[in-house]
């Protein structure tokens, strides 16, 4: 097993704002398809690693409770963080060294309300 977590799904209530937000900080085109009912955009990082996806369905509601996922921002945060507020997110924290060389975390809220954080080495 190289990573505990697989997968990850972040519930949202309009898939084209929210794909737009993630498409702009991420830099990263994210298509969105519909399947059974459920509206998607998938993360591509390749077949490496977790990968995730942006989901609106019934029942699944987006918010600022429950797990927080840490989001890769390459080898430097700033950039990132820049781009969270200029797509319509928030920054909730300044960029913050999480100590012992584990690399650096700034927590935002995206379109929706939901909290996550980015996560860079630098």
């Amino acid at each position: 097993m190289t990573n505990f977590a697989v997968w990850f799904e972040i519930p949202v209530s309009d898939i084209e704002r929210a794909a737009k937000f993630y498409s702009t900080v991420f830099e990263q085109e994210l298509e969105i398809n519909d399947y059974e009912g459920r509206r998607f955009a998938t993360f591509t990082l390749g077949r490496e690693g977790v990968g995730g996806s942006l989901n609106q369905c019934e029942g699944f509601d987006p918010g600022d409770k429950g797990p927080l996922i840490y989001l890769t921002a390459g080898d430097d945060l700033t950039p990132a963080m820049n781009r969270v507020e200029a797509a319509g997110g928030k920054l909730l924290t300044p960029k913050t060294d999480l100590g012992g060389g584990f690399g650096f975390y700034a927590m935002f809220n995206d379109t929706e309300g939901n909290t996550l954080a980015l996560h860079s080495s630098n």
